[in-house]
């Protein structure tokens, strides 16, 4: 008889402490429908510790879980042959692994997921760290294929669970170094524009639209400039949109370098700065399953190293802290400074204003609609 046809038990691990009974059954027994599940525990064939159970009851670690027959776990799927060069590329970007988690310094140019078209990617290559009986890690974020830098990938289902609410909840911290093209004349502050996708675009493009966009915000410091030619920027996103911090340093009317999807050719700079995507995840900080926080900075892509010597950076300036953690000091002058730079921006963007003789005209009593 197989056991598919025989009543099991099984052990509750402790990456499914605190989960609830039907994500258990679909995290272990995906084959199962939800509607078997409700069956087998209205009906008292399933039980908890010889206990009836309701679907939503959650589970403790070391707890025995009686499943009916049909309820045997899937075969584990073969992971599809990767070459030596992908089981060498997979090795190269590991930056740190923790018991929870593998993180990585994901190289501008490759996708984090497959699509259309898209071969070579991420989750592809996560099949180099499956071995034996480990479950296969599991994307939690996302980062564009042309920005490189910081990507966390959980190792177990309950370290995916954990990873994601800090992520959707907004606690992960995440710092971007940006080059962008000219010198914003507010040294720090936070842009406010709401996100959605531009028609017309199959969703592959975002724009700002106040009316109907999501939520979107970033704080920003310039931490160095060169002349007025470029600026080197520290990213913060506070909400996660699509291509949100690409599309907030083009609002601001500094485009990110080498970003000619939204900022057109005054996206790139003269002489020999690279064309390539100058947008980098420098560091993340987000709290892990097994207590301590994950607090871990990339380096940059060779041709991003590459632009900030020959701009004259010096790498040392920045530590890479959130900005909302460590806002830099500022003397009198500088706010007041900073005051009057935001204020005229603001007077950029406002329409201008009519003069009397003009709103005489446009007046009914002038004789003119």
């Amino acid at each position: 008889m197989s056991d598919e046809n025989q009543v099991r038990q099984f052990t509750v691990a402790a990456d499914d402490d605190g989960v609830r009974l039907d994500r258990w059954f679909k995290r272990h027994l995906p084959q199962v429908g939800f509607a078997t599940i409700s069956r087998w525990v209205r009906t008292g064939q399933v039980r908890i510790d010889g206990k009836r159970a309701g679907v939503d009851e959650r589970l403790s670690a070391g707890q025995v879980v009686r499943v009916p027959p049909g309820g045997a776990p899937a075969p584990r799927r073969a992971p599809p042959e990767l070459s030596a060069e992908d089981r060498e590329t997979a090795a190269e970007m590991v930056i740190r692994t923790t018991s929870s988690a593998i993180v990585l310094n994901k190289p501008p140019g490759l996708a984090t997921q497959g699509g259309t078209g898209t071969r070579q990617h991420v989750d592809r290559l996560l099949d180099a760290f499956v071995d034996g009986e480990v479950p296969r890690p599991r994307l939690v974020h996302r980062l564009d294929k042309d920005t490189s830098g910081v990507l966390l990938i959980a190792r177990t289902p309950g370290s995916a669970a954990f990873f994601s609410k800090r992520f959707s909840g907004r606690s992960a911290r995440k710092v971007y170094w940006a080059l962008v093209v000219g010198v914003p004349q507010v040294a720090e502050g936070t842009i406010d524009a709401p996100l959605a996708k531009q028609p017309g675009t199959g969703g592959e493009k975002m724009h700002i639209d106040k009316a109907g966009g999501q939520p979107a915000r970033t704080r920003y410091r310039v931490v160095d400039r060169a002349g007025n030619r470029a600026a080197w920027l520290e990213l913060e996103p506070l909400t996660g949109r699509t291509h949100q911090l690409r599309v907030h340093c083009a609002a601001l009317g500094h485009p990110i370098v080498g970003d000619g999807k939204y900022g057109g050719q005054d996206a790139f700079l003269t002489g020999s700065i690279s064309r390539k995507m100058h947008l980098h995840a420098r560091r993340l900080i987000i709290d892990a399953p097994e207590g301590a926080k994950i607090d871990v900075t990339a380096d940059l892509p060779e041709h991003f190293a590459a632009s900030m010597e020959q701009l004259g950076f010096d790498l040392g300036a920045s530590s890479a802290e959130p900005v909302s953690f460590s806002p830099p000091p500022r003397t009198a002058a500088a706010k007041k400074q900073a005051a009057k730079a935001h204020a005229k921006q603001v007077r950029k963007t406002r329409p201008a204003r009519r003069s009397r003789g003009d709103a005489r005209k446009a007046s009914p009593r002038g004789g003119r609609t």
